[in-house]
């Protein structure tokens, strides 16, 4: 195993790297990258130190793998997209703040709102049907609301 470790050269860092890139290609899931983008600096490392050792660069290597993936994930978010409209997919949280009148009396804690064409479990003091009630929270689908 020795003799594998010390005939590791930077050709060796370039396969490791050029491995790494085709498995990112195969399953995607942008890990893969940043530890190519490691091996491809250590491999330079090593072409230009020659006489680094096979421990030095693979502690280069290490280290170049956790600053690559911590720089990676900061400048590259998958899946975070800015919206004009944070709440689109998250209906309920689009009436916090809005007034309403109670269809049906609130009853232990419990009654029923519509917004639209839509009926809305709410939950607040009790208060009878007609009463003007301000949405002040979401509990899952459950509108939480106070008398105004």
């Amino acid at each position: 195993m020795e003799e594998f470790l010390v005939s590791v050269d930077h050709w060796s860092w370039w396969t490791l790297a050029l491995l790494m890139f085709v498995i990112e290609l195969a399953m995607p899931g942008v890990i893969f990258l940043w530890l190519a983008i490691a091996a491809t600096l250590t491999g330079a490392l090593v072409w230009i130190m020659p006489d680094l050792g096979w421990q030095v660069s693979f502690v280069i290597f290490a280290v170049l793998s956790v600053i690559s993936i911590v720089v990676g994930r900061k400048v590259w978010r998958p899946g975070h997209v800015e919206s004009e409209d944070p709440t689109l997919n998250r209906r309920a949280e689009q009436y916090v703040g809005q007034t309403f009148t109670l269809d049906t009396a609130l009853e232990n804690g419990r009654g029923r709102l519509n917004v639209g064409d839509s009926s809305w479990l709410v939950s607040g003091p009790d208060l009878p049907a007609g009463a003007k009630v301000k949405v002040i929270g979401v509990d899952g689908s459950v509108l939480e609301v106070e008398q105004t």
